[in-house]
């Protein structure tokens, strides 16, 4: 494994070896001096600045998940063709952290680790600013008023989630790796698709 900076700060390091303790093994299972030892730091760091496990598990999901969150604040999905943006950022995060999004799957499908009702809350907050960002989107007239914004996330969930969480069955068939060239042509194309199918609707209506 990499040996942490030494001129990292703790609270980064902590979360950094988190993280793969996290992703390499079950929640209850991974203990805080595992983690500790990991970031080279005293267990009570984790105290200090966590809390307790819990904290440390729930602040590694939200840092990770963050400049995804972020987007739907920023500039970017200000237009339909933001969309292909947004997923080269979702295959860039995740192609870091091949694991993350099995660990959000098996939290929340089968409620494994404590931490469902967290990330419930953190969709639930990508939810409401995506719809409104959906509504801005008709407001501008780039969307057709008819658009759904739930059915327009879980397409876009679909698109985002199914190649990082079937990666290695894809390679396998395929013969050839996901590597960074091949994310950036998919995110491409699938931001494509989206936008054209997006923009249908406002054509039907026009």
């Amino acid at each position: 494994m990499d040996h942490p900076d030494p001129e990292e700060p703790v609270r980064a390091r902590l979360l950094r070896a988190a993280l793969e303790c996290f992703l390499a093994d079950d929640y209850h299972r991974v203990s805080t001096r595992r983690i500790a030892e990991r970031a080279r730091a005293n267990v009570s760091m984790i105290r200090y600045y966590f809390g307790h496990k819990e904290g440390l598990y729930e602040e590694m999901i939200r840092e990770t998940l963050a400049p995804l969150l972020a987007v739907l604040d920023g500039p970017m999905l200000t237009s339909v063709h933001g969309f292909a943006d947004f997923l080269q950022l979702y295959y860039d995060t995740m192609s870091k952290h091949p694991e993350f999004p099995r660990l959000i799957l098996k939290v929340l499908a089968l409620n494994q680790g404590p931490g469902r009702r967290f990330i419930q809350q953190l969709l639930e907050r990508g939810r409401t600013r995506g719809a409104r960002r959906v509504g801005e989107l008709q407001a501008s007239g780039q969307l057709g008023l008819r658009v759904d914004a739930d059915i327009l996330r879980l397409a876009f969930v679909s698109l985002a989630m199914t190649p990082m969480l079937l990666k290695d069955i894809f390679e396998t068939q395929m013969e050839r790796p996901m590597d960074a060239a091949f994310l950036q042509e998919l995110a491409a194309f699938n931001g494509h698709l989206f936008a054209a199918g997006l923009q249908a609707p406002s054509t039907k209506e026009n």
